[in-house]
């Protein structure tokens, strides 16, 4: 059985950093493409960033692109997503989740098969 537990979210002040982190157990984690999402009160669960398989394959959404890193270290089956620059639109649950082995990195929430329980990042102004 995968499991996901997040760690890292909190309170920030605007402009400050946050480093989220994402540990899987269960299943192949090398293999296994991974992403961020995040849901923010009364709005749809979107996508922030993926990391396939291969470690060169990331994607970011254009309101993160250039200020969120994500990152694996496959061996510690754990996803970071480093933030910076945060802004109060940043304020949502974010949720790591991922795909089955060997599929290609996706955007699209209903493609992944596991989701962690979310952690909290509320960035005040």
């Amino acid at each position: 059985q995968v499991r996901l537990v997040e760690s890292g979210g909190g309170l920030v002040q605007a402009g400050g950093s946050l480093r989220l982190s994402c540990t899987v157990s269960g299943g192949t984690f090398t293999l296994t493409p991974m992403g961020w999402f995040r849901q923010a009160p009364g709005k749809e669960r979107e996508f922030v960033a993926g990391s396939g398989w291969r470690n060169s394959d990331t994607q970011y959404s254009e309101s993160v692109k250039g200020r969120f890193t994500i990152s694996r270290d496959n061996t510690k089956n754990t996803v970071y997503l480093q933030m910076n620059s945060l802004t109060p639109e940043d304020t949502a649950v974010y949720y790591c989740a991922t795909r089955l082995p060997l599929q290609p990195l996706d955007i699209t929430p209903q493609a992944f098969e596991h989701w962690g329980q979310g952690t909290q990042v509320t960035v005040s102004s």
